[in-house]
């Protein structure tokens, strides 16, 4: 499976390599669990779970205001139990929540003995970097409880830097890391926005989408080189480019 031309693989992490939704269902799930025992009011549960998971699909962490990542997720909670509730009937209810979700999320998160053994034997004949956007302790959390490190050349997480997918900047950064040059390397994620957007950006040879969905690609999106339904499926698109770029 040796392919001429392409010296490195950079993977995303979160719905690429693990399944981060299903894990934050899980924890959502765990985390209502807990608040039915302490509101017993389904419809309300519902509710502030509904509320936080809209809050952290909108997050926008900026680590120069000086607040850290766990204080910014506990006040999801205390806002979403204040604007179900009213007044928060427990005063640490909020931060019970978090912890609830945080670990349970995390319990959660792994990465497929197959996934595994893809990567493994990806690493024999390329070099593989793991690029992932997010806050860093956040996703520093992932990586270690996945225990992924060990199958990666590098690891660049978004938050460290000054710019993220899908920022040339980031990708020139993993080029370098790599000693590579963009038309070496291909892409692979699960976001059209960031990943695919970003390799369009940086020049990379190819992207490749996960979609476990099989959806179509929207209109006014870019359009990435290839959909697979699952990282598993990697091995067929590296055959497919064998041999040197085609103009």
């Amino acid at each position: 499976m040796d392919v001429t031309g392409v010296k490195a693989l950079l993977f995303d992490l979160d719905n690429t390599l693990i399944d981060t939704s299903r894990a934050g269902a899980e924890a959502l799930q765990m985390t209502s669990e807990m608040l039915k025992d302490l509101i017993a009011l389904d419809d309300t549960v519902s509710s502030i779970c509904d509320k936080f998971k809209q809050k952290l699909s909108q997050e926008i962490f900026d680590p120069s205001a000086g607040r850290p990542i766990h204080e910014v997720r506990v006040g999801h909670w205390e806002e979403s139990i204040q604007e179900a509730v009213g007044i928060c009937p427990i005063p640490s209810l909020a931060a019970q929540c978090y912890d609830v979700w945080r670990l349970s999320r995390l319990q959660a998160l792994r990465m497929s003995p197959q996934i595994c053994d893809l990567l493994s034997q990806l690493r024999r004949r390329y070099k593989l970097l793991l690029l992932t956007n997010g806050e860093s302790l956040t996703q520093r959390e992932k990586v270690d409880v996945v225990g992924c490190r060990k199958f990666f050349d590098a690891i660049v997480i978004g938050g460290d830097h000054a710019e993220q997918k899908p920022c040339v900047s980031i990708f020139t950064l993993c080029f370098n890391l790599l000693q590579v040059e963009a038309q070496d390397c291909i892409m692979v994620g699960d976001s059209l926005d960031t990943d695919i957007q970003g390799g369009f950006n940086a020049g990379v040879r190819a992207t490749v989408w996960i979609s476990s969905a099989g959806g179509s690609v929207p209109d006014g999106s870019v359009k990435p080189d290839y959909t697979i339904s699952t990282v598993l499926d990697l091995p067929d698109i590296l055959d497919q480019l064998k041999g040197p770029k085609k103009d």
